[in-house]
């Protein structure tokens, strides 16, 4: 079966969910098409900034389920697996491909500290179960098991674990894996590193929570750094970064709903027990987002 390559730049979806627990559908089914509309490359519905590890089976459903719909094919869809058993993410990741999905964002969560056969089975198990391209998503700074050099050079073996992203901050690393891996498994950066330095080495992306808020920017910079205009790419970046530093300071799911709804998106606050942005927050990301010009005119 032929699947869509994926690249360039992949929002992670918020979840949008009201105070009886429901999926806000349709303020997430049209934030899909204004994504969609900005250009963007693909969606990423269930990564960090959409809460996947506060949400229960039925909402992650429900929110798998509205973007593929809203998407309408039109761009791929990448939904996240997160689960601490095998079983789980196996049961997980055939019920989004049966949604229609067209890959899987694969996430390891652990309680106990894993050794790397564990990891490294935990992922080929969700790869075999399914018929999809399988992202390998890795985290050091959060994920008590984390993927090493090594079981991600293993793993580059299974024939649709075809990409990685790696959220941590070490750009070094990510040349590292490049150059073990070759064309065997394609990188997507996060937000912790400048994407513009991740495609220069060699980077096809990026997959990452403030692209929901400067979606049109996101994919300008992408464009540049696909056409070699590095200067001119670097000069958007600068300004690109500043999103991220504030967003570095507060809970990324509270900046990204935050800076949503200043955008007229009623997408609700962070489900709790995190909490909501300050107000001294809510003004820093308003700030930068006007700078930026991705706020609305005044009317």
């Amino acid at each position: 079966m032929a699947h869509r390559k994926f690249h360039g730049v992949f929002p992670y979806l918020v979840s949008p969910i009201d105070e009886r627990g429901r999926v806000k559908d349709a303020v997430l089914a049209r934030l899909v098409d204004d994504l969609i509309g900005a250009g963007v490359h693909g969606l990423t519905p269930l990564g960090s900034t959409g809460e996947f590890a506060y949400l229960d089976r039925q909402q992650r459903r429900g929110i798998v389920e509205v973007v593929v719909q809203a998407a309408r094919r039109r761009v791929p869809v990448v939904a996240g697996v997160a689960a601490t058993t095998i079983a789980d993410a196996v049961r997980q990741a055939q019920e989004y491909a049966a949604l229609g999905v067209d890959g899987i964002l694969a996430i390891l969560e652990a309680y106990f500290p894993l050794p790397e056969d564990g990891v490294v089975a935990y992922f080929t198990a969700v790869a075999n179960a399914i018929a999809l391209p399988v992202v390998l998503y890795t985290n050091p700074q959060f994920q008590r098991s984390d993927l090493t050099l090594p079981a991600i050079e293993r793993l580059a073996r299974t024939d649709n674990i075809r990409y990685l992203k790696d959220a941590s901050s070490d750009t070094g690393r990510l040349l590292s894996i490049l150059n073990a891996v070759g064309d065997r498994i394609r990188v997507f950066s996060a937000s912790a590193h400048i994407p513009a330095c991740v495609m220069l080495i060699g980077g096809v992306g990026w997959m990452a929570g403030p692209a929901c808020v400067v979606p049109r920017q996101s994919v300008r910079l992408y464009d540049l750094c696909r056409a070699g205009e590095w200067q001119e790419a670097m000069r958007l970046q600068r300004g690109l970064w500043r999103i991220n530093r504030v967003f570095a300071k507060y809970n990324l799911a509270a900046c990204i709903k935050g800076g949503l709804e200043l955008q007229g998106y009623e997408v609700g606050a962070p489900l709790a027990p995190q909490m909501p942005l300050s107000d001294a927050g809510r003004a820093e990301v308003k700030a930068v987002l006007a700078e930026l010009g991705a706020l609305p005119a005044a009317r």
